[in-house]
């Protein structure tokens, strides 16, 4: 079965996207490559966040394009991201990749687990 592309849905913030241009340039991976995002039960609220290169796709992945940058997750995990933003911070405050999910109705302090 053919992945599935679908307008909107999982958005990439100008920081994120900069920070993945780089760290893909930086490991060697081609234009081949996209950002997998999924949903994985764990955590102090229960469900967690996984993000990683990929150039595999799955059946009945989801597709999302956003400033360039091709992000795909399952279809389970769709439920979860829907309207949330990849975002990237460097500040004093913590360095890397979080999640501005709107679905999540409670957050741990680390920001790095969820639920709904």
């Amino acid at each position: 079965m053919e992945s599935v592309a679908l307008d909107g849905g999982i958005f990439i913030s100008e920081k994120a996207r900069d920070r993945v241009a780089s760290l893909l340039s930086e490991e060697g991976k081609g234009d081949d490559h996209f950002v997998r995002v999924s949903v994985v039960s764990g955590g102090c609220s229960g469900l967690s966040y996984k993000m990683e290169f990929d150039n595999k796709s799955r059946p009945m992945d989801q597709v999302f394009h956003d400033k360039g940058v091709k992000l795909v997750t399952d279809m389970k995990s769709v439920l979860y991201l829907f309207n949330t933003m990849l975002d990237y911070s460097d500040g004093l405050e913590g360095k890397g990749f979080h999640f501005i999910n709107p679905n999540a109705s409670r957050t741990c302090a680390c920001g790095e687990s969820f639920s709904v």
